[in-house]
């Protein structure tokens, strides 16, 4: 069974008591269902990963060469997460960006991703639902 890695970043562990009126009520377990839901048919199964740490993040990465895809909330790390950066860059297959929020609609420290560039997509803005269009997007791109 074909693995889809989903990696959450800094403070993204305590979804549903963080800031809900910014990233909602729901918390990653119900994310990390939603996900698994979304790609069941397809026969893929969700290795969930949630770090408060650069280093770990890019550990996980390195580590999961051989799942079908990605979807990846860096949280804050996609201001300046050069390493993160670099990590995806040698990912082999493709991931899709995540923001609950709409990060262009905040604070103007938040305007930038360093990671962006290199992702297959991204979706920003949509609260929880964002993960799950990011597993379509993924199970659209990749082939059998």
């Amino acid at each position: 069974m074909p693995d889809l890695l989903l990696l959450n970043g800094p403070n993204l562990g305590i979804l549903g008591r963080r800031e809900p009126e910014v990233y909602g009520t729901a918390t990653l377990a119900d994310i990390e269902d939603e996900v698994a839901d979304e790609v069941a048919d397809r026969g893929w199964k969700v290795v969930a990963r949630q770090h408060d740490g650069e280093a770990e993040m890019i550990g996980t990465i390195q580590d999961s060469y051989d799942t079908v895809g990605a979807i990846v909330n860096p949280g804050a790390l996609m201001i300046a997460g050069w390493s993160l950066r670099d990590a995806l860059a040698n990912y082999p297959s493709p991931w899709m960006e995540v923001h609950l929020s709409n990060v262009w609609a905040r604070e103007p420290f938040r305007h930038q991703s360093v990671i962006a560039p290199l992702a297959t997509g991204l979706i920003a803005g949509v609260g929880a639902l964002g993960y799950r269009l990011a597993a379509r997007a993924l199970l659209d791109r990749v082939a059998d």
